[in-house]
């Protein structure tokens, strides 16, 4: 039964403060890594895993949320995932190494997917029929902010303290949320009887999806199929999406319907929402990197760059929908949406050793109008041929299709990000000798620039072979983040057609899709 008056308000704040230290600790975390990864001892490819490993556990968990919430209540579901997060919250902020801070994050990840879904059960029960328009798009607001506010809050608390205060940030937060819960929050029924849960396809989700995310994260470092463990793992990959897809075809009771997917738009929207998931997660994970291990930028500083483009996102967030409710198509935003993300990204791949923070407030602004052209008139194309139970489900795989997409983008730009600099590296290295006259003019100039400052001419020679070398190293990791940005950008530029093979329909019904 709905609330009303301000016990309604109270349970809103709740579950949306919950949610937001779900969806802040997505992003949170991207502008502190380098600092994590030189405080650790981690290298590029461990790094991805704080991130991926948290995403894939969302991913685990969401479409299983829903029998945890009816087997144990969901309030006390609920609550429960507030605990486990910001108790892992602790241990990820005090972890001693980084093996340890990955398996928090893995945990504080399973127990974030539930709290997600179950706040948004929570808030459309809480508010009357006729208002739940204004419900979803309060949680739909919370959904843009958290991981807007996330680099910012994420990017303060690296320069002015230090990197486990991203983690002990959300225990307060989190005990609040808690109480708040205990307080307000209106018990379910448990369904002692309910429908069993599919656990051959979690555990075979698991395996297929954490194999190929170890194989994509280690396989380039490991002479990909040279190395034993990564053949197998590409096998187990391999039979267990096989195996996982029998299974959940052939059960009465599936922890994922895969019959939803006769629907041509859905289907089809399944792979557009991985591709915005590739291009949103993955050119997060590279930006931040770029802008402090290549250009000298603060984790302040970087985190600062994304929030106008992402108070973009949000101030354009209603306009969307409205124009959806209006009958624009839903192709033609999504197709624009598109574009303005390929433009961001080939903006991106002309910055140079110079560019400071000026440069990139335009190029960001454009990806924060792009993405909000882009979250829901996808969901929308995707879910518009699917009626009754079909929406609930089709919109937890639709959100599960996203988050894979951005532990694969994550994963994938990484591993092109390690081949492509050997690869640039070697193209430079030929311009370094004797017979090249422009290095020479160059190689000469700095021994004069060292000898005036008073070294040996020996001692001049080494200085100017060291800072060529540092020249070289600069020069192809930027040659490096350029490929990433390029691949990112074309993946969603080529994805465009897709979207003219789902139907045009008009007054769509604007769906809630905030993962």
């Amino acid at each position: 039964m709905a609330e009303t008056g301000i016990k309604k308000w109270l349970i809103t704040i709740t579950v949306i403060t919950a949610s937001l230290l779900e969806l802040i600790d997505t992003t949170i975390v991207n502008v502190a890594m380098p600092q994590i990864q030189g405080n650790l001892g981690a290298t590029l490819e461990d790094i991805a895993w704080v991130v991926t490993g948290y995403a894939v556990a969302n991913v685990i968990v969401l479409p299983m949320s829903g029998w945890l919430g009816g087997r144990f209540g969901r309030k006390n579901y609920f609550m429960a995932s507030i605990i486990i997060f910001t108790v892992t919250s602790f241990l990820c902020g005090n972890a001693a190494n980084f093996d340890e801070l990955v398996i928090f994050r893995i945990i504080q990840g399973l127990a974030g997917g539930g709290l997600l879904s179950t706040a948004q059960s929570i808030l459309l029960e809480t508010w009357p029929r006729e208002q739940v328009g204004t419900a979803t798009a309060l949680f739909g607001l919370g959904a843009v902010v958290g991981p807007t506010l996330g680099p910012t809050i994420g990017g303060y608390i690296t320069d002015n303290y230090s990197w486990p205060w991203i983690f002990y940030v959300n225990i307060p937060v989190g005990i609040l949320a808690a109480f708040a819960t205990y307080l307000f929050v209106k018990p379910t029924e448990k369904e002692s009887k309910g429908a069993p849960v599919d656990w051959w396809g979690i555990a075979l989700l698991a395996l297929a999806v954490g194999s190929l995310q170890t194989l994509l994260e280690k396989g380039e470092s490991e002479d990909w199929f040279e190395t034993g463990y990564i053949v197998v793992l590409a096998v187990m990959a391999v039979l267990g999406a096989i195996l996982f897809i029998w299974r959940e075809l052939s059960t009465d009771h599936p922890i994922v319907n895969l019959k939803i997917l006769k629907h041509r738009s859905f289907s089809i929207g399944m792979f557009t929402s991985f591709v915005l998931g590739f291009g949103l997660y993955g050119s997060m994970f590279v930006f931040p990197i770029f802008c402090q291990n290549l250009l000298g930028f603060t984790a302040q500083q970087t985190g600062q760059l994304l929030l106008p483009g992402g108070l973009c996102t949000i101030i354009m967030m209603p306009f969307v929908g409205k124009m959806l409710q209006r009958g624009v198509p839903a192709q033609f935003m999504a197709t624009m949406g598109m574009f303005l993300f390929f433009v961001f990204s080939w903006m991106l791949s002309n910055s140079n050793l110079l560019s400071g923070t000026g440069d990139f407030f335009w190029p960001l602004v454009i990806r924060g109008i792009g993405m909000s052209l882009l979250f829901v008139p996808l969901t929308t194309l995707a879910v518009q041929d699917l009626h009754g139970k079909e929406i609930g489900q089709g919109t937890g795989l639709n959100n599960m299709s996203r988050q894979l997409g951005g532990s694969f983008g994550i994963a994938a730009l990484t591993t092109l990000i390690h081949v492509r600099q050997g690869v640039h590296r070697n193209d430079l290295l030929v311009n370094i000798n004797e017979y090249n006259t422009a290095f020479m003019q160059r190689f000469n100039g700095l021994i004069q620039t060292f000898v005036s400052k008073g070294y040996s001419l020996i001692d001049a020679k080494t200085a100017a072979y060291k800072a060529i070398e540092g020249m070289v190293t600069k020069q192809t990791y930027l040659l490096t983040y350029t490929d990433a940005y390029w691949v990112a950008g074309l993946i969603m530029l080529f994805s465009i057609p897709l979207l003219y093979l789902q139907k045009f329909k008009k007054n769509t019904n604007v769906p809630t899709d905030v993962h």
